[in-house]
């Protein structure tokens, strides 16, 4: 890939942190560093990190926390936080899932991309739902890498991609706090 590539990071944020819990046992990545490692020597324009705040009155402590975490994010150079929302349904038999992320990551890779904000989008994600979003942003003659935080990887990402980047310790060495 050409040094003047501009590159977008796409980070599904929750996906990536439940693939490092399992496979790393940690989750404290410096994603100052790991954006940078991402984009190489070519130019990075903007890095969004998608999740979802979790419910203040249900569990504080994860909140207090959490909140602090997209603070530092929203700190952090060229970072952008976008935010869905959890579902709590049978709660606390029933852990939350999230609602919105998913089509939020891929309206905004193809609204940038349309918009000639990036050449190249690298999405941080194990997620298969986004093979369809994948494919219409090359169609619209870019690039797409995937960066796959796990061991196994999604090979339908695999095959849709442009370029796969393993996230793992490897990988990761050097982008821990």
């Amino acid at each position: 890939m050409p040094d003047n590539d501009r590159i977008n990071i796409y980070i599904d944020g929750s996906n990536l942190y439940h693939a490092l819990r399992s496979f790393a046992g940690r989750t404290d990545v410096d994603f100052r560093k790991f954006a940078a490692k991402l984009v190489g020597s070519r130019r990075l324009v903007r890095v969004y990190y998608y999740n979802a705040p979790v419910d203040q009155d249900k569990v504080p402590d994860t909140y207090r926390s959490q909140q602090q975490f997209f603070q530092a994010l929203r700190n952090t150079d060229y970072f952008e936080v976008v935010l869905g929302r959890l579902i709590y349904r049978n709660w606390p038999n029933e852990h939350p899932y999230e609602k919105g992320i998913d089509i939020k990551i891929a309206t905004d890779m193809l609204v940038h991309g349309h918009r000639g904000n990036y050449d190249v989008a690298i999405l941080v994600t194990g997620d298969t739902d986004f093979a369809d979003a994948i494919q219409a942003v090359k169609d619209l003659g870019l690039h797409v890498e995937v960066a796959l935080p796990s061991l196994g990887g999604s090979q339908k990402l695999r095959e849709v991609a442009d370029r796969v980047v393993a996230i793992d310790g490897t990988f990761l060495s050097d982008c821990w706090r």
